[in-house]
């Protein structure tokens, strides 16, 4: 068990095996996260970070564990204190936490598991497709074996945070000019033309949904807690300094709701320009050596025609760029995520501007309640369930009459406006059978979801066909 993601990379570098634990995991933990073989949170819920970001990966996670204490480098839980380096044990689908060492066995699936998603894809064929969520070529992959149809979800704020990524963000947050700042650009504009080469090698022929940066910048740079405490404890470097100041500089008070997505885009237009400009040459790339990629570019946050209308102009003025010269005209779709309740009751502008729409069900149920997804899963939902509060968990299963109404009435707008607008949902809920059903009667053309839970959203897809007859 270890503390920090620094830590539990350099353990899995000696060879050992680790269990990350935090209070609540960021995009800067990413790298310890990749490195551990589970993930351990106290706050944090179905749709948090942490929860997420292993799901995805296929990693067990036990999020929102509020009895667990953590102070220094020990947790305590009741009368039981654990210590950094102690063995533990934890089970992502009951979210128990054992002390010591527990036994581990593979799980395999026998033959009529094929059998019977094969029969899924014939009867779902043509009504109800199902992609993946997935950031990188080897997860692309993963999900492909698993039946997934195409990318809904690539974010691609994953990409920045690789160890040699990092540093490069954090000198364009840092750029004293613009100079400094293009510099810096270039540089990442480089590692995501790799990045999406592979993804669309592994999604040769399929359509690849490549979100553009959502998180506000704050997100990329050390946190101002651990910064401040360290500079009244041992001073700061001059390097440090910096980042203190800047992160400082963008810190919000409600980063949820601040310069994030689209505002970010509007304050710094060049990084989304860099980032179609990746994905363009990626996709030239992909033509040039005989590949068929499907690109869909897809803006987050939107909430205006105006706003989508200039993320637009940017987008196609990358691509012109970029596709100048080259031969074979590329497919390339630009559309936008409906995450906010008034995007999906203004969906009949917004989508005068749009070729498609994602659903992003997380952010709209979390608006829609005034729910924080991160907080209240581990403090409230479960006295909300035992009261007869709530019928179910809004972030594991779709609100029907609230936010499930929003949803139904975008569908209604925008293909009002544009009746052959694609739709999708990229939201956790696109794996629940349940939430299925529901965007299937809606008219929803297909759901994405993380790559493990692909197998159980095509035979929920085929179930939601067959009883909707």
């Amino acid at each position: 068990m270890v503390f920090d993601a620094d830590t539990a990379a350099s353990a899995a570098a000696r060879g050992e095996r680790v269990i990350l634990v935090r209070s609540e995991t960021s995009p800067e933990d990413v790298h310890g996260m990749i490195a551990a073989q589970g993930i351990l949170t106290t706050r944090g819920g179905l749709v948090s970070h942490a929860a997420v970001v292993a799901r995805g990966w296929g990693k067990p996670a036990v999020v929102g564990a509020e009895s667990v204490r953590i102070s220094g480098r020990t947790f305590t839980a009741g009368d039981v204190t654990v210590h950094e380096g102690d063995m533990i044990s934890i089970d992502g689908s009951t979210g128990r936490v054992v002390l010591g060492e527990a036994e581990l066995g593979a799980a395999e699936a026998p033959p009529e598991f094929d059998v019977i998603l094969g029969w899924a894809d014939k009867i779902r064929k043509g009504h109800l497709a199902v992609r993946a969520n997935a950031d990188n070529g080897p997860d692309a992959a993963n999900a492909r074996g698993f039946g997934a149809e195409g990318i809904g979800l690539c974010r691609t704020e994953h990409m920045f945070l690789a160890e040699d990524r990092l540093p490069i963000v954090r000198r364009m947050i840092l750029a004293d000019n613009e100079q400094e700042e293009a510099a810096a650009l270039e540089e990442l504009r480089e590692a995501q033309k790799r990045d999406f080469v592979d993804l669309l090698v592994a999604m040769d022929g399929l359509p690849v949904t490549v979100r553009l940066l959502d998180p506000p910048l704050h997100e990329f740079l050390p946190s101002t807690e651990e910064l401040e405490i360290k500079k009244a404890v041992s001073g700061l470097s001059a390097e440090e300094e910096k980042l203190l100041a800047a992160a400082q500089a963008w810190h919000e008070v409600n980063p949820m709701l601040g310069t994030r997505g689209v505002r970010l885009g509007v304050i710094k237009p060049g990084l989304y320009a860099m980032q179609v400009r990746a994905l363009m040459q990626a996709a030239a790339e992909r033509v040039a050596a005989g590949g068929k990629p499907k690109v869909e570019v897809m803006i987050p946050l939107t909430v205006t025609r105006e706003e989508l209308g200039l993320a637009r102009s940017w987008v196609e003025d990358a691509i012109a760029i970029e596709t100048k010269g080259v031969r074979k005209k590329l497919d390339v779709t630009i559309g936008t995520m409906i995450e906010t309740p008034r995007a999906a009751v203004r969906a009949d502008e917004i989508a005068t501007e749009a070729d498609f729409f994602s659903f992003g069900t997380n952010d709209l149920t979390q608006m829609t309640f005034g729910f924080s997804r991160d907080d209240v899963e581990g403090r409230l939902m479960s006295t909300y369930l035992e009261e007869g509060l709530l019928e179910r968990n809004p972030f594991e299963t779709i609100d029907q009459p609230g936010v499930g109404q929003l949803v139904a009435d975008a569908v209604s707008r925008g293909r009002a406006t544009k009746p052959e607008l694609k739709l999708g949902v990229c939201g956790e809920h696109g794996g629940d059978p349940e939430s299925i059903d529901f965007f299937y009667r809606v008219g929803l053309d297909y759901v994405s979801c993380s790559p493990f839970r692909v197998p159980i959203a095509r035979l929920a897809a085929a179930q939601a066909v067959i009883a909707n007859r």
